[in-house]
């Protein structure tokens, strides 16, 4: 299996095998490349209805010199042996590159979803700004902003290192827990604004109508979201428990 970057010849194949209706699988056996080669590379430049082989070559090329200039900034990268050891790094990197796709696809900007990849793909599921910059070979900026918004959708939580002075970002067992509440939140604030609106536009009308209809679903998903939450997080937290070791401390 050829090993290397993409060519831009590799890139019209693809483009052909979409045009043709072929499956990641059959593009990827044409190129003889991973088919998670093929998918990384599809949905990260626009996916499979819109990707552009020459477009999405620059794009990697864009991308390539940013990031040579971010890793100047950032330092080297921390030994592979030590943040993944025991583990094939190529397959470990691949797979974080894979899910931080999939993360955007569900609306997550691209510096954000590299975050939470970063830290659901270490053992610890905790890292320092310094240590997530350089691992996505990024700016220790970008790394603040990034950290800045998923703190502010409750998606990681900062906690002080005790070896040290410095932050740590950390994923928790509760993490979705409190995502699914948020989300909650701000369905229950848009449920708010639209029974207001049709309150000032008429129940009668269509527009009131259509207002109500949107306010009584999402009071009522809500409301359902918070239950089934609290009822799966108890129910996790019990298999937990019943996991761990006598004496031992939750992590």
């Amino acid at each position: 299996m050829p090993g290397g970057r993409l060519t831009q010849q590799d890139r019209r194949q693809i483009a052909t095998g979409l045009a043709d209706g072929l499956s990641y699988t059959e593009i990827a056996k044409r190129l003889d490349r991973p088919t998670s080669t093929v998918t990384r590379e599809v949905m990260r430049n626009g996916g499979p209805t819109t990707y552009r082989s020459d477009r999405a070559h620059q794009a990697t090329e864009r991308r390539a010199r940013r990031g040579r200039q971010a890793a100047s900034q950032a330092g080297p990268a921390p030994s592979a042996a030590r943040i993944d050891a025991g583990r094939d790094v190529e397959t470990v990197q691949e797979f974080a590159d894979r899910f931080t796709e999939l993360l955007v696809g569900t609306g997550i900007p691209r510096m954000m979803a590299g975050v939470l990849a970063c830290l659901y793909t270490c053992d610890s599921g905790s890292l320092t700004a310094v240590e997530l910059a350089q691992r996505l070979r990024v700016s220790p900026a970008s790394i603040s902003k990034a950290v800045g918004y998923l703190e502010g959708q409750e998606l990681i939580r900062r906690e002080r290192d005790p070896r040290g002075r410095r932050d740590r970002y950390v994923i928790d067992e509760d993490v979705w827990f409190r995502a699914m509440v948020a989300s909650a939140r701000l369905n229950a604030v848009l449920a708010d604004a639209a029974q207001e609106g049709a309150g000032l536009l008429g129940a009668d009308t269509p527009a009131g109508t259509r207002l109500a209809e949107m306010g009584w679903f999402l009071g009522l998903v809500g409301e359902d979201l918070v239950r089934s939450a609290g009822h799966w997080r108890e129910a996790f937290a019990t298999q937990r428990a019943t996991r761990r070791k006598p004496g031992e401390r939750p992590g």
